[in-house]
């Protein structure tokens, strides 16, 4: 479970922090203090519980990129494992909520 909570740590780094910055110029320093802070697992488990849906996560929904978001990362298969049916129906709803307030915004 170990190296998988490190191949997850790191897509959270790469993926979520790294490729979403290149990619849309959207970097969010917040989410990657969290991450080396709390280990990425717990980072993820955290930003799951928050109430509301965070500006980027709506930024990545109207750039059509939630592809990039932590949420979609804990809703891999390969991550499974790592979180529980109630932590992946939070990242689900995260990402439907997202997409409702991205289309809501004024273009």
């Amino acid at each position: 479970m170990q190296d998988l909570e490190q191949r997850f740590e790191h897509e959270m780094v790469e993926t979520v922090y790294r490729a979403t910055g290149r990619e849309t110029g959207y970097w969010a320093d917040y989410f990657l203090k969290s991450v080396k802070a709390h280990g990425g697992v717990d980072a993820a488990r955290r930003l799951l519980r928050k109430g509301g849906v965070s500006k980027g996560l709506v930024k990545l929904a109207s750039l059509d990129r939630l592809d990039l978001s932590m949420e979609s990362v804990v809703l891999r298969e390969d991550f499974r494992p790592l979180f529980t049916d109630e932590e992946r129906e939070m990242a689900a709803r995260h990402l439907a909520d997202a997409r409702a307030a991205a289309a809501r915004a004024p273009a």
